[in-house]
């Protein structure tokens, strides 16, 4: 491929002011930007790192301190706007992360897993290229030359001169440039939208998380900080086991042998199957009616609580019969007391529970230290209303965080149409 490449490359949206500018070219990646192989040496700079899917950040912020050591006078000195590319496989990224360097000071990236490069004059607005990297632009170009288990020192094995024939589709003549940083700030504007929103979650989820330590007592009271009006007279709460909140049930896989067990309508809950959400909605393994028969069922509405393992104190709640593995013990509150108040009060201990097991290689935490867990809990009226109080408090944190989702979601539909597809820019 020739340095510019003329090509049928038109985005699928365009800006009015752009609508008759012609057809966008390709340009290969080191017509736009040079290889940048400065090292640090005595210059003060600010050492970072990269996450995959974020960017570079500051080690001191990813680490909690420096890690660069001896070796940071030999990192790669990065300018504002200057890009580096990560050669390590993550899952969202397995050719390697490419990002920008957004800060207004000298950083600095280690030199044996970073290439760094630099944009060339003022025809190219990085911001635009940044995008196309977030993308995976490079990825999709880059696959090509990575041999399958390919790599040096923990990273893979890619040459400068590969990733510097990565072609980039640009719009062409004389408002390319505007063009590009109309799309750079119409994604940018959408970035600030998400920051907003991704900030408003997480005020959200501290607000809820301090509510919760006022609204059950602390270890050794009976009575909570912060109490309902109508409860303030009620007394004090009362020491109870898990066991005596209800049934326990541990559960337990049918043979994994069986083909006739598996791919049914019935849920089949194991640790990966929890994450922050409250209920369980889907499961990546089911069972069939005959594998159900095999398990030990779990009612619905119970409390199911991983006792074993690296995850021990996720949590989550089940709306319909399921069947879990055998690293949950569940819980089936019985008529003096409130599934949802004992999810709550499950979530806020949970971290008190995890304890009991100990440093062991495997941790756990067996049917019978979990059910003689002790714990203070009120009358059943209080029960609810703590319950309910703190279930709509989620359902404002879970349609934030919907909006949020779907609002990347969108981020990501506008890209697809804002660039010409990737199949097309790859053509060489």
């Amino acid at each position: 491929m020739n340095d510019k490449a003329k090509t049928t490359l038109v985005p699928k949206l365009r800006f009015p002011e752009f609508q008759y500018a012609g057809e966008w070219t390709k340009e290969k990646l080191g017509s736009l930007a040079s290889i940048s192989t400065e090292k640090v040496g005595s210059k003060v700079c600010v050492p970072m790192s990269i996450t995959s899917g974020v960017g570079l950040v500051s080690q001191e912020d990813k680490f909690g301190r420096v890690i660069a050591g001896d070796s940071y006078k030999n990192y790669l000195l990065l300018e504002p706007s200057d890009f580096a590319y990560n050669k390590s496989a993550t899952k969202e990224y397995p050719e390697g992360f490419l990002a920008m360097y957004s800060g207004d000071r000298l950083a600095a990236v280690p030199n044996s897993i970073f290439t760094c490069f630099r944009v060339k004059g003022d025809s190219t607005d990085p911001r635009y290229l940044n995008y196309l990297f977030l993308g995976n632009l490079h990825g999709r170009w880059l696959r090509k030359f990575i041999q399958v288990g390919a790599r040096a020192h923990g990273s893979l094995s890619i040459n400068d001169s590969d990733l510097l024939a990565l072609p980039i589709p640009l719009p062409e003549g004389k408002s390319s440039l505007a063009e590009q940083r109309k799309i750079a700030d119409a994604l940018n504007s959408v970035d600030d939208l998400i920051a907003a929103l991704a900030r408003k979650v997480d005020t959200l989820k501290t607000y809820k998380k301090g509510l919760m330590q006022q609204l059950f007592p602390r270890e050794g009271e009976t009575k909570p900080r912060l109490r309902f009006p109508e409860f303030n007279s009620a007394g004090e709460w009362v020491p109870k086991t898990i066991g005596q909140l209800g049934e326990v049930v541990t559960g337990n896989t049918p043979s994994t042998t069986k083909s006739e067990y598996y791919g049914g309508d019935r849920h089949f809950v194991s640790p990966s199957d929890i994450s922050e959400s409250r209920f369980i909605e889907k499961t990546k393994t089911t069972l069939t009616e005959l594998g159900f028969f095999e398990t030990r069922p779990i009612k619905a509405n119970s409390i199911l609580f991983v006792c074993i393992g690296s995850t021990i104190g996720k949590i989550a709640q089940n709306r319909e019969e399921c069947a879990t593995n055998q690293q949950i013990n569940a819980v089936t509150p019985n008529s003096e007391n409130f599934e949802g108040f004992v999810y709550y009060a499950l979530s806020q201990i949970a971290g008190k529970i995890a304890n009991i097991a100990g440093k062991q290689a495997v941790p756990i935490v067996n049917k019978t230290l979990f059910s003689s867990f002790s714990l203070v809990v009120p009358k059943l009226p209080e029960q609810k209303r703590i319950a309910n109080f703190l279930s709509s408090l989620d359902e404002v944190i879970l349609g934030e965080s919907q909006q949020l989702d779907t609002l990347r979601t969108h981020k990501k539909g506008l890209m697809q149409q804002l660039f010409p597809s990737s199949e097309d820019s790859h053509d060489a």
